[in-house]
């Protein structure tokens, strides 16, 4: 039950870009990669993929007539997942399992089919099989000709790091020998911007202003993307991080979209997380700290709950490539790889300054969707 799991290859799609030299030269600039853009009639503010991965979404779209009706959060995965594995170094005959998440799923497409039934009482032919939330694992196993496990599931925004809970669970049970395992988004439509709205979290500014504690007004804004990571059990190989521990709760709810103020949730998570490890020894936390008043602020009061007065360095990157909705875990998880890879922390450009004082050497990653279903990952090199 106590096997080590080993992270292999890590492989990302986002506003970042998609080669970890440019990710990591992204995040060295205090820049936002956040614009305003116009979706359906609105001009609001969104995190985008760049004009140069757009252009790798449409040639794997033209590359075979079966790609052409997908959905852009499958053509993420597979391009995201095709990478990580040729990192890791897999091929079809590795049987590894595949669990890739997604909070909202092929919604482009949804909205596309369902306005169309609107206006002509039918739909096209692949309409339900093309937006099923088993859409993008079952792609991307046929795409890589995976023989492995197929899961695929939606806990909002925690969904890629309950896909790497899910693979370690699998690892350690010796019912697979590898796992591949991440979440992928594309949410920038018209009727999920009107959702996020009509829950009144939505930037009403060019910003997100996550961490930021002393801000009056929520400032969430929604970005796109996919990460993948590939789990081993860890028999020497190279890693790029090890998996320490796991943590998962979820808080008693006050309603459907509620988080406890104190965001008990996390304070479980990460206590679980963080079992045969001491406080002391984490160095940073990649925050969920989706740009919400309540959301940032119960998740600061859970770290204060669990470490006392002597905190690690926190941050988060939502600031900078918005909220990928299920994605986001794992985009986290590249960031505390890359912060540890390169010994230097990424802070917050507006929140209070942070000194790194020692290597970062441990990191410990939140996450938490609507319905207060908290996961915590604590990382090593």
């Amino acid at each position: 039950m106590n096997k080590r799991i080993a992270i292999t290859a890590l492989s990302s799609f986002s506003p970042l870009g998609n080669q970890p030299e440019l990710i990591w030269n992204e995040y060295l600039k205090n820049t936002s990669l956040i614009f305003e853009t116009q979706i359906g009639n609105q001009t609001i503010p969104v995190a985008k993929i760049s004009q140069e991965l757009k252009e790798m979404v449409l040639q794997l779209r033209q590359s075979e007539s079966r790609y052409k009706a997908l959905d852009n959060s499958v053509l993420f995965a597979i391009l995201a997942s095709r990478q990580a594995v040729a990192k890791a170094g897999w091929s079809a005959n590795d049987n590894f399992g595949i669990n890739i998440g997604s909070s909202r799923g092929a919604t482009e497409l949804f909205e596309k089919h369902h306005q169309e039934f609107i206006k002509t009482g039918k739909t096209e032919v692949l309409a339900s099989p093309t937006t099923t939330l088993g859409n993008i694992s079952s792609w991307v196993a046929h795409d890589l000709k995976s023989q492995g496990p197929e899961i695929s599931h939606s806990i909002t925004c925690s969904t890629a790091l309950h896909a790497l809970l899910n693979g370690v669970a699998w690892l350690r049970a010796g019912m697979a020998g590898k796992f591949l395992v991440g979440g992928s988004e594309a949410p920038l439509t018209p009727f999920t911007i009107a959702q996020m709205q009509a829950l009144k979290i939505y930037s009403k500014t060019n910003e997100c202003r996550a961490f930021d504690l002393e801000k009056t007004k929520n400032s969430m804004v929604l970005g796109e993307g996919a990460a993948m990571v590939c789990l081993e059990i860890d028999e020497g190989q190279q890693a790029l991080a090890y998996i320490e521990g796991v943590g998962y709760a979820t808080d008693i709810l006050e309603h459907s979209i509620s988080i406890s103020t104190e965001a008990v949730c996390f304070q479980k998570s990460m206590e679980m997380a963080l079992q045969n490890n001491k406080l002391s020894d984490v160095d940073a936390i990649v925050m969920h700290a989706p740009g919400t008043i309540k959301g940032d602020l119960s998740e600061y009061k859970a770290i204060q709950k669990v470490f006392g007065a002597t905190l690690p360095l926190l941050t988060t990157n939502k600031w900078k490539i918005g909220h990928t909705f299920g994605a986001s875990g794992m985009l986290s998880i590249e960031l505390a790889i890359l912060m540890m890879q390169y010994n230097q922390f990424i802070g917050v450009p507006f929140a209070p300054m942070q000194f790194q004082k020692k290597p970062i050497q441990k990191v410990l990653i939140n996450a938490v969707g609507f319905g207060g279903n908290a996961v915590s990952v604590l990382l090593s090199l």
